[in-house]
């Protein structure tokens, strides 16, 4: 009688660790889930303001319309690589948006009209605040990224991991120019 107590005793217990660690890994992947979903939404916010700034450009740069398009096109390159959820490629595409927004921010420096339109003005305050809030974001996304790929690659949970299918999730990386001090120079002689 005992033993059969101590078995059941040790089958609660296995059971309990097993549905805990289980129940662990799904509120880790969820987690991810949501903080990529916060950055999505903050990428499509920026995505229907870039059109609106780039139309306030056009009525002053008039001769700057390849930086213009530049910005169009590496804008729809993050809508997609962002609708399609591909992680390392939203990567890519950022990288190209903000260095055409820096090329176009610069070149706008040579537009003192378009420089005090308030509407020019509005959108590029609210662009700035977009791109930070994006920063912040993905670094709690990556944060959240981390802390899931380590438990489902420790041991004992890396078997409930390998049984029930749990995939490691992708950090959000840009380039490494996108890392280091913007050369503000450069972006002017363009």
């Amino acid at each position: 009688m005992v033993g059969l107590v101590i078995v059941l005793a040790l089958l609660l217990i296995c059971s309990g660790y097993l549905v805990g660690t289980y129940n662990g890994l799904v509120n880790l992947r969820e987690s991810v889930k949501v903080a990529w979903a916060n950055i999505d939404v903050l990428l499509k916010q920026r995505h229907d303001e870039l059109p609106k700034l780039v139309d306030a450009c056009k009525r002053y740069m008039q001769f700057e319309q390849a930086t213009l398009e530049k910005v169009m096109r590496a804008r729809g390159a993050v809508f997609q690589a962002s609708s399609s959820g591909n992680i390392a490629a939203v990567g890519a595409a950022e990288q190209q948006l903000r260095a055409g927004m820096g090329q176009l921010f610069a070149v706008a420096e040579n537009y003192p009209q378009l420089k005090s339109d308030e509407n020019f003005r509005h959108l590029q305050t609210r662009i700035t605040g977009l791109e930070e809030s994006i920063a912040d974001r993905r670094e709690l996304y990556n944060d959240q990224v981390n802390l899931n790929n380590i438990r489902i690659q420790s041991f004992p949970d890396v078997l409930i991991a390998s049984m029930f299918n749990f995939p490691a999730a992708h950090l959000l990386e840009f380039a490494q120019e996108e890392k280091s001090d913007v050369n503000v120079g450069a972006l002017f002689a363009k």
